[in-house]
């Protein structure tokens, strides 16, 4: 993401720089803002290990803004005796009290020399007043924007950076079944990439991803089944094409819709307990969420279509493909088409 200067809400304007993670740099107050919190993490890392190579002598002060007491700021930002740098990280600033308000906002008139105060804002209105005056250019700042990485081309694009940083080779496939496997966890993802770079030496290839994740891969086919059950057709349908792409087999994803709706069809209009009915607890509580807005009749067609699926996937059908497709369509609509 390239440097910008953004309108804010209301007649608020950003004067400062807005950057990217990876881009972060030194400047005398650095607000993190941003729901992503590994990549806010990272950030915050790099710019710590970036000053403290610069001057081993930094000294890292923490501070917690939700149970800030009044003259804490001041008090870690005083020059020392030998005047050493100060990295003052302060975490939860969505959450901070009405004396770090005050007090970081005096401060931001005249920020102390050869200090870095760096504010953590997971999100939300509290500090606005804050918030403002920092975008406004008070601090002479900067602002990193880590805002959690939604679609799966974030994702994809993330973990091809982090394989280009690492000067290593993947190929398009097998970074295709290493995201759909971590989809769900940036940090996880990020774990799995430096764990490929660190125990392979050639090129990383889907066969390489299915020796060490193959298990995580084959959860895709749950993915394609929840949202398929969650009524959201389309985003199944893309889970499907993901599932397919990176060497899943279409008799386990539908054995994973079969494990689904068998529980639900045991579920259904029956009040025994877990433990009666022959499953976790979570188990139950989970089918119970999946039944909402099902009928009888619904779940009948949906048994049928379930039976069909799993006669096209294992050589019934010319397509395989299309009898899972079809299934999806039958579930997302519980029943009724």
């Amino acid at each position: 993401m390239a440097t910008r200067t953004t309108p804010a809400r209301g007649k608020s304007t950003v004067a400062i720089p807005q950057l990217a993670w990876n881009q972060v740099r030194p400047a005398p107050v650095v607000l993190v803002s941003g729901t992503e919190g590994f990549l806010a993490d990272r950030a915050i890392r790099r710019l710590r290990d970036f000053l403290k190579g610069e001057d081993p002598s930094m000294e890292v002060v923490d501070l917690d803004a939700d149970s800030y007491a009044a003259g804490e700021l001041l008090t870690v930002a005083s020059p020392s005796l030998f005047m050493e740098p100060r990295f003052i990280r302060v975490n939860s600033v969505e959450k901070c009290t009405d004396a770090f308000i005050t007090e970081t906002l005096s401060y931001l008139e005249d920020p102390a020399e050869n200090t870095y105060l760096v504010l953590r804002h997971n999100g939300g209105v509290r500090g606005k007043k804050l918030l403002d005056a920092l975008r406004g250019g008070l601090g002479g700042g900067i602002e990193v924007v880590c805002a959690e990485l939604k679609k799966d081309a974030e994702k994809y694009d993330f973990a091809v950076n982090e394989f280009k940083a690492g000067a290593r080779r993947i190929t398009p496939g097998a970074l295709r079944a290493l995201v759909g496997a971590f989809s769900d966890d940036l940090a996880e993802l990020a774990s799995a990439c430096q764990q490929l770079m660190d125990d392979t030496s050639n090129e990383i290839n889907e066969s390489t991803v299915e020796r060490y994740y193959g298990g995580r891969v084959e959860s895709n086919a749950f993915k394609v089944a929840d949202a398929a059950l969650a009524g959201r057709r389309g985003d199944a349908l893309v889970s499907l094409r993901h599932a397919l792409d990176s060497g899943a087999d279409p008799v386990p994803i539908v054995a994973a819709f079969a494990m689904k709706v068998r529980t639900m069809a045991k579920v259904a209009g029956n009040r025994a307990s877990a433990a009666e009915l022959g499953m976790a607890p979570w188990m139950l509580d989970r089918a119970r969420k999946d039944l909402a807005g099902w009928n009888e009749d619904g779940l009948a067609r949906a048994i049928e279509a379930l039976a069909e699926a799993d006669a096209g996937v294992k050589g019934a059908s010319r397509d395989p493909v299309y009898a899972i497709e079809r299934l999806i369509g039958v579930i997302a609509a519980r029943g009724r088409l």
